[in-house]
């Protein structure tokens, strides 16, 4: 027992780790008095040790000189947790860890995605004119689905994969450029929406100095304007798309509505991923989306609708060509690779892992 009241306890047996945390430090160990932080650590799969917080049941003996060894305590918490087992936050050692173990899901993914799952599917994409988009569209075609693409303006790249329908002059940040997307949308409804429309700012947001780029004469960066509008893009013009489509009939009992948002909005994950704080806009609006992606899971959720938001893992695209440096040894990957990552977790979706934050490179979920 430590003097600001938590208790470590150990199950070799599984690896997993609690702390207990006494709500009142001057008194025993009361079980219905404290909250458990369950950490389970699998090696097998990768996973970090990250907190699923819970009210926990009994813990019988265990009392207040708990050492090192088994103890029911644990297992029972975890079980009351629902033994959620996360992805790492630390993306050069999970790339790291990936490579060391040849995770077959995080490495070589294509032996696992099955094309016939989406052939004669109807699959709309966002934002499909480049990068991730334009390879989702791509493979979608390979996979003979009816591929849908919309975009704000067509590329010469997505003209030449000759898809089912390609709608232009969508911007999701209008609801009259959604709504007539809809409208302009040939055929019965989809199977699969994915809301891959998206912006990023280049430069790196501090309020200060930025400490990662010294040789910066800038006392600091901010730009309130583009904040509201990365959110506006990547959070709010989702609800729009997905609104717009089912007040027209496009979307169905079974339909899969995917939110391709980032890692970069989990608000737990910035304790290790963003030290030094900065690039408020981009973070915010990742955060923004899950939340709209959570809701939206428990709305449809009645009507059949499954609803998933994706990290879609780290891809070598114009938006995230700012961290090129970093690319090789953080497993950054080509868009086709990821693309590949993101239609295979929509292949193992159903309406009991709606709602949930998933990481396409290794299939874990992501914690809010």
């Amino acid at each position: 027992t430590t003097q600001n009241g938590f208790v470590l306890l150990v199950e070799a047996g599984v690896r997993s780790v609690a702390w207990a945390l006494v709500k009142d430090s001057n008194r025993a160990i009361d079980s219905r008095a404290m909250r458990f932080a369950v950490l389970r650590h699998r090696r097998a799969s990768g996973a970090e040790v990250l907190p699923a917080f819970v009210f926990g049941p009994a813990i019988g003996a265990c009392g207040t000189s708990a050492k090192r060894g088994s103890c029911a305590a644990v297992k029972m918490a975890g079980s009351a947790a629902g033994e959620a087992v996360y992805s790492m936050p630390d993306q050069k050692a999970r790339h790291a860890k990936h490579v060391k173990n040849n995770d077959q899901r995080a490495l070589r993914v294509e032996e696992l995605f099955r094309k016939d799952e989406y052939k004669g599917k109807r699959v709309l994409v966002t934002g499909a004119n480049r990068g991730l988009g334009l390879q989702l569209a791509t493979l979608l075609k390979e996979c003979g689905a009816d591929v849908v693409a919309t975009c704000r303006k067509s590329s010469s790249e997505l003209d030449a994969l000759d898809v089912f329908q390609v709608i232009d002059d969508v911007d999701v940040a209008k609801s009259d450029k959604t709504e007539a997307m809809a409208k302009r949308l040939n055929g019965g409804p989809l199977d699969v929406v994915i809301n891959n429309a998206g912006f990023m700012m280049k430069d790196k947001e501090t309020i200060f100095k930025n400490p990662e780029d010294p040789s910066s004469s800038k006392p600091g960066y901010l730009d309130f304007s583009k904040e509201v509008k990365t959110i506006d893009i990547c959070a709010v013009g989702m609800i729009r798309a997905t609104a717009a489509l089912a007040h027209a009939g496009k979307l169905k009992e079974g339909s899969k509505v995917i939110l391709i948002t980032s890692q970069s909005g989990s608000v737990a994950w910035r304790d290790v991923q963003s030290l030094t704080g900065g690039d408020y806009g981009h973070h915010m609006s990742k955060a923004a989306a899950n939340m709209a992606g959570k809701l939206m899971a428990h709305e449809l959720k009645s009507r059949g609708i499954i609803v998933s938001l994706f990290h879609p893992g780290f891809n070598r695209t114009e938006m995230t060509a700012k961290m090129s440096d970093v690319w090789d040894e953080e497993g950054a990957v080509e868009p086709e690779i990821g693309a590949r990552r993101v239609l295979y977790q929509i292949s193992l979706l159903d309406l009991k892992s709606s709602g949930k934050f998933f990481n396409c490179e290794d299939g874990l979920e992501i914690p809010w």
